[in-house]
């Protein structure tokens, strides 16, 4: 369904032990992943296209979240080790948008 918000609640990761410089190449790794998803689905590299366009199409998803929970790790990362509060960050970013005249000025993250 398709909606004008998409919210996600991604876990902190067990086991991991992340710096913002590990995470930011886990993140850039993984950005690389998605972008070759993507290529190798369209045939970029010059591949015929194998897959369904639904399980090509959920491949790339499944890349896409790949770097959504990274992007969340390195939240983690900042809160913890730099105390940076990820809320007020949210809500300056949400004020950039709409100075960008991207997001209705009225519009709140909760809808």
């Amino acid at each position: 369904m398709e909606t004008d918000r998409k919210g996600l609640e991604l876990p902190r990761l067990n086991g991991l032990m992340p710096t913002l410089e590990s995470t930011a190449l886990k993140l850039m790794e993984e950005a690389g992943e998605l972008g070759a998803a993507i290529g190798k689905v369209r045939g970029l590299s010059g591949e015929r296209q194998r897959w369904s366009e639904d399980a090509a199409m959920a491949h790339v998803a499944a890349e896409l979240l790949d770097v959504a929970q990274t992007a969340v790790t390195m939240m983690f990362v900042l809160e913890k080790d730099y105390g940076m509060d990820v809320a007020q960050l949210l809500e300056g970013h949400l004020d950039k948008l709409r100075r960008k005249g991207y997001l209705d000025s009225d519009a709140a993250l909760d809808g």
